[in-house]
């Protein structure tokens, strides 16, 4: 009898093709370099401008709506809001039928401000993307909105190690949880 073959090593993570660390140092990276421009030209931090921006393109929403479209930290948001009320950037309305909820919105000197930011950040967005053709911009485009999504519904399940498995579900299980994914990339 042939005696059973050794299991294999666990796969070395190469981080510097691991898909989110290299997206991670790209936006840290882009954002370093938009940040020295944001607080010396605009006196914004970054936060503070994707607040700007969120509130530009969807008034009336709550800090809590802007941390969930900009997928940033509560905190980082609420800061970000009490700077940019402070700074008369934006204002803050409680609504009248439950004193607890508030909506934001750009006042004429943060719109001011994002006015002025925009041509920019839109000159910084094409030099990065210079020399990259049109087709390919879109298909990166494209591949960002599915990633984005693909990491979206993963969030919401439960992602199985391959080298163990789930425990079985238990008939109290929420949907959710019974969903098992498995990837080999972590």
């Amino acid at each position: 009898m042939k005696p059973a073959a050794p299991a294999a090593a666990p796969r070395a993570l190469e981080l510097e093709r691991f898909l989110p660390y290299r997206l991670s140092v790209l936006a840290n990276t882009m954002s370093t370099a938009l940040a020295g421009a944001y607080a010396e030209r605009f006196q914004l931090s970054i936060p503070e401008w994707r607040v700007l921006a969120v509130l530009a393109r969807a008034p009336g929403l709550s800090a809590a709506q802007v941390a969930e479209r900009t997928a940033m930290d509560k905190v980082a948001v609420s800061r970000a809001v009490a700077s940019l009320v402070r700074a008369r950037r934006i204002e803050r309305r409680v609504e009248e039928s439950d004193r607890r909820r508030s909506h934001l919105a750009l006042t004429a000197r943060g719109l001011a401000v994002y006015d002025e930011v925009v041509p920019w950040a839109l000159a910084y967005e094409e030099a990065v993307l210079r020399g990259v053709a049109p087709r390919t911009r879109a298909k990166l485009e494209a591949l960002l909105d599915d990633l984005l999504l693909r990491a979206r519904t993963i969030r919401t399940a439960r992602v199985e190690s391959p080298a163990r498995p789930a425990p079985p579900a238990t008939a109290a299980a929420r949907p959710n949880d019974t969903k098992m994914l498995r990837t080999s990339r972590g």
